[in-house]
């Protein structure tokens, strides 16, 4: 019987005390799984304005530029029955903002925090088997126990591991970050953290990592590769046989449609006559005509990774059918006011809501009948599991993680969850919704079947989990041979 390890989860950031995307979900709800299945588990994020209810710990002086700058650790909880301990590194200067990326001195400020979590570590007296790193922002702690912290006897058995969310966000800064970092110009070079006349964060976490992985099988063969690898894929290659894929997943009791109180009204696969009427107070909401007819939803950063350039192409001929579609989501403002001006144009077709609304997501998800992910890549994706679990079936190219979960029915039939397109073409994206609207309108069986398949997928982090605990255990392997090879 393997004994339990004991974890530190280290993410910028953690639901539901602070979240921009999906890491947030990660690092909210792996840590519980992982604790359910007997280990010590330990999460640490950035203290940002927003994040409220927290005890104070202690302070720890912190080495940035020759001079001393404080950390103010505090502790918070994860909600639900394990009560997850939560470290949050705290400064005024550092994470006390409006917002949580996107700074002139993000570099500085991420590099603090990195240092910070492995000061932290030895006043805790909390000697982590494992410390989990999440995205650029926490890639100089694979490098600084490597390269600083060799010889120090607490950290000589700690294995890390550097999760890849998406390789797009790099943490790319100028050469003068290195006297930040307290590494000489020795460091400057491309088999370091040179890149492209910068010092990268990500690549720090993928060359000094024991192990490196990404969010879905898929997604960790096409960062391989240069379509996708965003000039890291050469690094990439040379570390595969330290790559996995290893699926996000959901968690399964707060996306429930049977309890979940965000609803107008609840069902499962068993009354799906239900979702009918959580359709009906979405087009009211959305102030749409109620009407008997399919409702095509997105939820998304308006960005063009999410194959919005597709939709923007095909949405006249979409709507000029007899539908409706509900978009959710901002980001670059080209799209948001292209979505607003066909929100005025077809004003009893199309509903928009820029911004983010957690509420407003769950009656898309359960009043929507097919939700649309056309991305041109997706490290893993959430929206389309969701989706599933809420009984509106998938539309998405086949790419990460989408491909790697959802069936094209055409493809698949019998077994198919969905649609899927393959080629990045606006004509394939109206294809495949085409496709998906004339089962709909002229199959209603299959389509129930569609439905009823999708929510009773098992998308949960149980197997997701049970795959992190085998890689810690052989990242933990890899470091105790290398240090024998050492000794």
């Amino acid at each position: 019987m393997n004994k339990p390890l004991k974890i530190l989860l280290v993410s910028p950031e953690v639901a539901p005390l602070a979240k921009t995307g999906g890491l947030a979900d990660v690092a909210g709800s792996l840590p519980k799984v992982l604790a359910a299945r007997g280990h010590e588990v330990r999460v640490v994020m950035p203290r940002y304005r927003q994040v409220k209810e927290v005890d104070y710990l202690t302070d720890l002086p912190v080495e940035m530029d020759g001079s001393l700058e404080t950390a103010i650790i505090r502790l918070g909880k994860l909600p639900g029955e394990a009560r997850i301990p939560v470290y949050l590194i705290d400064n005024y200067k550092f994470f006390y903002r409006d917002g949580m990326y996107g700074y002139d001195d993000d570099a500085a400020r991420f590099n603090f925090f990195c240092k910070a979590v492995l000061s932290m570590l030895p006043w805790l007296e909390f000697q982590p088997d494992i410390i989990h790193c999440n995205d650029w922002q926490t890639g100089p702690i694979p490098l600084f126990l490597k390269v600083k912290h060799e010889d120090n006897p607490f950290y000589r058995e700690t294995a890390t591991i550097y999760t890849i969310h998406n390789l797009q966000y790099q943490g790319t800064f100028p050469r003068s970050i290195l006297k930040t970092m307290a590494l000489g110009e020795e460091f400057f070079v491309p088999e370091r953290l040179e890149f492209f006349g910068q010092v990268s964060y990500m690549k720090a976490g993928i060359l000094y990592a024991d192990l490196v992985n990404t969010v879905s099988k898929k997604y960790a063969l096409e960062i391989q590769t240069p379509e996708y690898g965003e000039r890291l894929d050469g690094l990439l290659r040379k570390r595969a046989a330290d790559l996995r894929g290893i699926l996000n997943g959901i968690d399964y009791e707060e996306f429930d449609p049977a309890t979940d109180r965000r609803l107008a009204v609840n069902y499962d696969a068993d009354h799906l006559e239900k979702k009918g009427e959580n359709k009906a107070h979405l087009q009211r909401e959305m102030e749409l005509p109620v009407r008997d007819v399919p409702v095509l939803g997105l939820i998304s950063r308006l960005v063009n990774q999410k194959g919005l350039d597709l939709l923007a192409a095909i949405l006249d001929p979409l709507l000029q059918q007899d539908l409706q579609f509900v978009l959710l989501g901002s980001g670059e403002d080209y799209y948001q006011q292209l979505f607003s001006r066909y929100k005025v144009k077809y004003r009893d077709k199309m509903a928009v809501k820029i911004g983010f609304d957690p509420v407003l997501a769950q009656h898309i998800y359960a009043g929507c009948d097919i939700f649309l992910m056309p991305s041109r890549f997706e490290p893993c994706g959430l929206g389309q599991m969701i989706s599933l679990r809420y009984g509106a079936v998938p539309v998405v190219r086949a790419t990460g993680g989408l491909e790697d979960t959802i069936k094209d029915l055409q493809q698949y039939p019998g077994v198919g969850n969905g649609f899927s397109f393959r080629d990045y073409q606006p004509q394939a994206l109206l294809d495949t919704i085409n496709r998906a609207l004339y089962v709909y309108r002229h199959e209603p069986g299959e389509w129930r079947q569609l439905m009823s398949r999708g929510m009773a997928a098992d998308f949960s982090w149980s197997a997701s989990a049970g795959h992190y605990e085998e890689m810690y255990r052989e990242a933990l392997d890899k470091r105790r041979a290398a240090m024998f090879k050492v000794g």
